[in-house]
């Protein structure tokens, strides 16, 4: 599971990358392959999938994030948001728990305290509701 973390933590890396540089995502994995950096094959998955699902993440996060739009949250959270909300929504090989728990330790250790608590609130709501329609 090491092995997952480390993947999601570049995957957090790389699209933060491309958030501040307002890039798209995939020229940013693109830029760190043809830097030589070695891109693990499950962050390159993460990546390609937030980027495929870009505005329906960002719509689900901002409709559980209570007085919060996508826009003003800081960079780093709510590139950990995305990156959890397509865990939870389009990878089923990942436990719901799973992908809120490395969501809430990337934002503790990346970013603050707090950013741990919004984080946990917003995909817990996310996971909470899917759960309620059978998905």
């Amino acid at each position: 599971m090491a092995g997952r973390r480390r993947a999601r933590r570049q995957a957090i890396e790389i699209l933060y990358q491309a958030d501040v540089l307002g890039e798209h995502p995939l020229e940013a994995l693109e830029g760190w392959e043809e830097a030589g950096r070695e891109v693990a094959p499950f962050a390159r998955e993460l990546v390609a999938g937030v980027a495929e699902h870009l505005e329906e993440l960002d719509r689900l996060i901002q409709a559980h994030a209570e007085g919060w739009s996508i826009g003003r949250m800081p960079s780093l959270d709510r590139t950990i948001l995305r990156v959890g909300c397509y865990e939870l929504v389009y990878r089923p090989d990942v436990p719901s728990a799973a992908a809120i728990d490395e969501a809430v330790e990337a934002a503790k250790e990346l970013s603050t305290e707090d950013s741990g608590r919004f984080v946990n609130g917003v995909l817990g709501a996310i996971a909470r509701e899917r759960a309620g329609q059978g998905g």
